[in-house]
């Protein structure tokens, strides 16, 4: 089964010692600038609070701040490596520069391309998995590859029209024998229990497995490469390549997939040269090494209290942290081109996913804490992504302690003695060019990036051109900045409201993700509303206190009291593409064009959105019954079959509209009632239901 042949040269046997070695001194010398910029920063925060930290309520924004300055340093420090590391022509240690020029000569290996999918738009979802498959054609490669749509909707609408286009994708690219089609009948844990069960069942066949997103687009180049890759790389479990954000219609989706195209690549390049073998799995646009995957990184449960308890929720993170503690290695390959995913396209739907990945990134401290032997830098990334979320109910709390110590200043008398038992007054200081200073330097670490990300897509040539020249880059990136200021403080209180669910342990509906739906004013207007009347409270409060007070607050006040306006307009779809017809926010596919996109946009809408509407397609016509028969199961009598035998008549008689949505899924899963149907539907008379869809529909 395996055609792979050991290609790796004797000088790179002991490869694994050098970028560890190597790994060590980046991160030691990483740990000591931003440790030195904190305690310099800390000081400073000392310096510019009235009592220097010598109460509680000081000491506590102290340690606040240099915990969000910490957070804030680290990923200074990435763009900057990553930044260098560009402008040197990438790092030396990369797969993908140690192994490129010897590509060509490598041979491939059967690889199985997964597609987890729930309840998501089947011409979006099924239109990039044939872009996918046409561009892998293109490559003369696709004879290694079979594709596999994994499915867990549990919609009858969705799923029967999700068979319909898989057979006729089938049909259409020739992909009978590579292209296949597999929906559970009980969708335990998720995505991970998905692709579990795709395991058990095929995964001993396959050498490889690339994992994708209903969202995913990879060029047929790219799968090719990431397999010869892993062909010479045999100590590699895991090669997560770094996606870009793609197809955004909207404002909201347009501002993240520009983020995203241009920061990004500093920011992957710098990760990727800090973590070398150690990197994280994403759970998507990645390939795995199956039988390793298969062997290390099976989920177990938690055993913990409350949310510590239970079934693993976010499983790519655990999963490479794993495939490392078995001895193997992750590689996380920014270099790697033509990847993409798609952007939610409101600001709703990314908190309602980031509420998801709260819940799970939270639960990774037990790992963090007590999982044994996971290496210190898997570690370190649960570390990472609880902070993603964590920073901002920290942040909250800043603000709220600051806006207490700025009212014990006004409204409370000086206290001398801060410090019990002190023999000596404090006198409270003012440093307004100290705080001013922090303030400055603060920024300049959040912005800094951004003007390195700017000037290096202005020294790579071609790439300023890619985004359609220098002024539509420059102001496409001053807008970016507008947005992002405008949507933090928004997040911020999610977050926060995230974080604290999660530590009650709140339980999630696990739903498909809206990836075209603009919202509504009302929606927007409910769901902000707290953090509205929250902002409105704080900011009068603020007025009322010192004007001077007030103007500080406004930066977080102002976009949390027009949250509601700030979610609809920036998830409007009209705004998105006007703002790209004046030439804003445009990004390298959409200015030299992309026929993976181009592909996708050519797929045909289903009619899956129209209720019944598969079902009935299932039933009248000829070829789809037999192919949702040959998919369905069948029932040997008893009290399931005897229900059955009721419903089929009732929907003969009455048509699907008389059934509930559970009952069409029991007769579009039971073979018998589909043939049934069938037969009777087309021998119905002309004035019946089925008489008139037949003659509706001439078939």
């Amino acid at each position: 089964m395996n055609t792979a042949v050991d290609t790796t040269a004797p000088d790179q046997q002991a490869r694994p010692v050098r970028w560890k070695l190597r790994a060590a001194i980046r991160r030691l010398i990483l740990t000591t600038l931003v440790l030195g910029q904190v305690t310099v920063g800390t000081q400073y925060m000392l310096f510019v609070l009235p009592y220097h930290g010598s109460d509680w309520l000081e000491l506590s924004l102290a340690v606040l701040f240099a915990i969000l300055f910490t957070w804030i340093s680290i990923g200074f420090w990435l763009g900057l490596y990553g930044f260098v590391l560009r402008r040197f022509g990438g790092d030396s240690l990369s797969l993908l520069r140690r192994h490129g020029k010897f590509l060509d000569q490598t041979p491939m290996a059967r690889t199985a391309v997964v597609m987890p999918i729930y309840n998501e738009p089947i011409e979006r979802t099924l239109g990039g998995l044939r872009a996918v498959y046409r561009s892998l054609i293109a490559t003369g490669q696709s004879e290694h590859f079979d594709f596999f749509i994994l499915s867990d909707s549990r919609d009858p609408d969705i799923w029967l029209s999700e068979q319909a286009t898989w057979y006729q994708l089938c049909r259409e690219l020739g992909a009978e024998g590579h292209l296949f089609y597999r929906r559970r009948s009980l969708n335990m844990h998720y995505k991970s229990g998905n692709i579990a069960d795709f395991l058990r069942r095929w995964g001993k066949d396959y050498e490889y497995t690339i994992v994708l997103d209903a969202d995913s687009l990879m060029e047929g180049d790219t799968l090719v490469k990431m397999v010869k890759l892993m062909q010479r790389e045999p100590n590699v479990g895991i090669l997560q390549t770094g996606p870009s954000l793609i197809n955004g219609k909207s404002l909201f989706a347009r501002v993240q997939q520009f983020s995203n195209q241009l920061y990004g690549p500093l920011f992957s390049t710098g990760l990727a040269a800090l973590q070398l073998g150690d990197a994280a799995y994403w759970g998507h646009n990645a390939i795995i090494r199956t039988q390793l995957f298969m062997r290390h990184c099976g989920l177990r449960t938690l055993g913990g209290p409350g949310i510590f308890g239970g079934p693993i929720l976010s499983h790519d993170f655990v999963e490479a942290a794993y495939m490392g503690r078995a001895g193997y290695e992750v590689w996380l390959e920014p270099a790697l081109e033509g990847t993409y995913e798609e952007s939610p396209p409101t600001v709703v739907d990314e908190l309602t996913r980031d509420k998801r990945w709260a819940k799970g990134n939270i639960q990774h401290l037990w790992l963090l804490l007590f999982e044994p032997r996971l290496r210190f830098a898997h570690r370190m990334a649960f570390l990472n992504g609880l902070m993603s979320y964590c920073a901002s109910p920290l942040w909250l709390a800043f603000l709220v302690l600051s806006t207490f110590e700025v009212t014990r200043l006004i409204l409370w008398p000086i206290n001398y003695f801060p410090a019990e038992y002190s023999l000596f007054p404090v006198w409270p200081e003012f440093h307004p060019e100290l705080a001013l200073a922090l303030a400055s330097s603060t920024i300049g670490l959040l912005f800094v990036p951004k003007v390195l990300a700017f000037l290096d897509a202005l020294m790579t040539r071609g790439r300023i051109r890619k985004f359609g020249g220098f002024f539509q880059l420059l102001r496409g990136m001053l807008l970016e900045i507008v947005v992002s200021i405008l949507l933090a403080p928004i997040r911020m209180l999610a977050h926060t409201r995230y974080v604290i669910e999660a530590l009650f342990n709140l339980n999630l509906s696990w739903a498909g993700q809206n990836r075209t739906r603009e919202t509504r004013w009302w929606d927007a207007i409910v769901n902000q509303a707290p953090g509205t009347i929250l902002a409105l409270g704080w900011s009068g409060f603020a007025y009322w206190l010192d004007v001077m007070f007030f103007y500080w607050s406004l930066p977080v006040a102002l976009p949390l009291i027009l949250a509601a306006p700030i979610s609809v307009l920036s998830g409007k779809i009209g705004i998105g593409l006007l703002l790209e017809r004046w030439g804003f926010l445009r990004i390298p596919e959409e200015v030299n064009g992309s026929k993976l996109v181009d592909e996708l946009e050519r797929m045909p809408v289903t009619d899956a959105q129209l209720p019944r509407s598969a079902f009935v397609h299932a039933v009248v016509d000829p070829v789809m019954n037999h192919v949702h028969c040959t998919l369905a199961r069948g029932h040997r009598g008893g009290v399931k079959q005897s229900r059955l035998a009721v419903l089929r008549r009732r929907c003969l008689k009455e048509g699907p509209e008389s059934l509930s949505g559970k009952e069409i899924s029991m007769l579009a899963k039971d073979k018998e009632s589909l043939r049934w149907l069938h037969e009777e539907a087309w021998r119905a008379s002309h004035d019946s239901y089925w008489g008139r869809v037949i003659s509706a529909r001439s078939y």
